[in-house]
């Protein structure tokens, strides 16, 4: 949901692979799958039952330095479905990536392409979607308007957009080289984290492996209660914010130095926030106001950051708050910025949705000013939100396809809570190890990207793995990067429940020096709330 693009790179495999051709020959392991026609012979329509396409521009683009020779091509699947698709002209190897789209989406991100590993790169064909409409606002923080009286535009975007995509690339791949691919993968986080969700649940032929980084599953309670929450706890009467920007490196550092060692290592991370007890009023100011201390309706507006939304009965909107040691991300999306244009994310996705998206079309609709935090307001977003969300809990025809899903969130995420994805995963493995499903969660990672310590997080090549060779992960490293882009530190991120351990031997920064080790106590993570009732509902599908 940050305006970010989220990519990721598949590697480490070298696998047999097989040379489509008309006759679909068998060719030598390692090989390049040719095509079989021309890139511009795909500039046509391809007649999709309930997916019609057309394809409006094919041409070859150089290779370079970084990018393999390819066919770019550009199209819709009607109704307006935009979608790019790059398809290697020398180095394909038979696999497709989808990548997911964040935000409100309302553009084509161009895919970036993935190397498995092979001799030569780029051997994966890529694609992308708007997911059905062009955005108002070149932010991905889209205005929404799109949708309020277009409820084709709705669908597409609710839960269409990335199967009829899927269906497009995989005709069109099937007419350029011979044979539709023989795997296909999808990663996206956030709402692309949502969408392989969606996918995993409505659509369990599209995809044999699933990426699901910090997913907005939940998305009809976390647009229209969580986000709404952020706006108002830290918004005063003038409209102000009553946090400022200028207070998180204090309170930031206040939480670190409470609780930095209670996962046994003094680091600078938390690696299980969970285990934090900070009460900010340890920073109320005892004399002038400056940014080393709270005022106490700053420490008010904090406790109510990292506590989830409740009714008037104590009973939660949804299932968690800002985790301890996110303060840093707090800056833009919860606390307005000049970057941000004066208005804090939170409150624009939350507005925007209130306005134009939650409710159906013509009905009366709400504000992140006019909402209230009750079951009535909670019950008149869900006959759309269904449409939105994936919670299913019923992965069971994904799994019998031998489907594949990698779970992944931030522990420091500051615009999905991180305790969300912990409550789906235990509401769908039911606390067992399973063949099909995997949660990474990674300390001090911000949304998507980002973070205090650790900053890059991506496990679409043990996902590949998994799917083609059989080894399921039980590990991921993650990456810390300075601003220069230089490596600050590497640490394994472990298969939820287990957690990283220092072997005592060695830097702290290098990811060798650390071991799995199993959870201080079984986890009990799932969190009851007003949502409960949403886990059982699927969701419509399209054809």
């Amino acid at each position: 949901m940050r305006p970010l693009k989220i990519f990721a790179t598949v590697a480490a495999l070298t696998l047999a692979t097989t040379t489509f051709t008309p006759a679909a020959a068998t060719a030598a392991p390692g090989s390049a799958v040719r095509p079989v026609t021309t890139c511009a012979a795909l500039v046509r329509g391809f007649a999709l039952p309930g997916a019609a396409t057309h394809v409006t521009s094919a041409a070859v683009v150089a290779a370079t330095a970084t990018d393999p020779e390819y066919c770019g091509v550009a199209g819709y699947v009607e109704p307006a479905v935009r979608f790019e698709l790059r398809l290697p002209t020398r180095t394909y190897a038979g696999r497709y990536l989808q990548y997911g789209c964040g935000g409100f989406c309302g553009l084509v991100n161009p895919p970036e392409f993935a190397d498995c590993g092979l001799p030569h790169g780029g051997d994966v064909a890529v694609a992308a979607t708007d997911d059905g409409h062009v955005g108002k606002t070149p932010a991905v923080v889209d205005d929404g308007s799109w949708g309020a009286h277009d409820q084709a535009a709705r669908t597409d975007f609710e839960y269409r957009a990335p199967h009829v995509v899927s269906r497009a690339s995989k005709a069109i791949i099937e007419a350029f080289y011979g044979a539709p691919p023989r795997k296909s993968y999808f990663t996206g986080c956030s709402d692309g984290g949502r969408e392989g969700l969606l996918l995993a649940q409505r659509y369990p032929a599209d995809f044999d492996g699933i990426v699901a980084g910090a997913p907005a599953g939940d998305w009809d309670p976390l647009l229209g209660e969580y986000q709404t929450w952020l706006a108002r706890v830290n918004t005063a009467a003038d409209g102000t914010p009553i946090l400022t920007a200028a207070k998180l490196p204090a309170l930031h550092n206040a939480v670190v130095a409470a609780c930095d060692r209670l996962d046994g290592l003094a680091d600078g991370q938390l690696d299980d926030p969970r285990a934090c007890r900070f009460d900010p009023a340890t920073l109320t100011c005892t004399g002038p106001d400056t940014p080393a201390c709270l005022t106490p309706a700053q420490v008010t507006a904090t406790r109510k950051l990292y506590s989830p939304p409740t009714d008037a009965h104590g009973t939660l909107l949804y299932p968690g708050g800002q985790q301890p040691g996110s303060e840093l991300s707090w800056a833009g999306w919860i606390i307005p910025t000049p970057e941000t244009g004066g208005v804090a994310f939170a409150r624009s996705l939350a507005d925007n949705y209130l306005r134009y998206l939650g409710y159906p079309i013509g009905a009366p609709a709400t504000t992140v000013d006019t909402f209230t935090f009750t079951r009535r307001d909670f019950d008149r977003l869900t006959p759309v939100g269904v449409r939105y969300n994936a919670m299913s809990t019923d992965l069971s025809a994904f799994q019998r396809r031998g489907g594949k899903l990698v779970l992944w969130h931030g522990w420091a995420d500051e615009a999905i809570p991180p305790t969300g994805t912990l409550d789906y995963y235990q509401r769908l493995t039911h606390g067992r190890p399973q063949d099909s499903v995997r949660l990474f969660m990674v300390p001090s990672l911000y949304h998507c990207g980002g973070g205090t310590t650790l900053t890059e997080f991506d496990p679409l090549r043990e996902l590949v793995a998994w799917v083609e060779r059989g080894t399921a992960p039980t590990r991921v490293t993650a990456t810390g990067r300075d601003a220069d882009g230089h490596v600050t530190r590497t640490r394994p991120v472990f298969a939820y429940p287990q957690r990283a351990v220092y072997d005592g031997t060695g830097s702290v920064d290098d990811a060798a020096n650390f071991r799995p080790a199993p959870p201080v106590t079984p986890p009990h993570d799932v969190v009851h709330w007003a949502g409960d009732p949403l886990y059982a509902i699927p969701g419509p599908v399209a054809p």
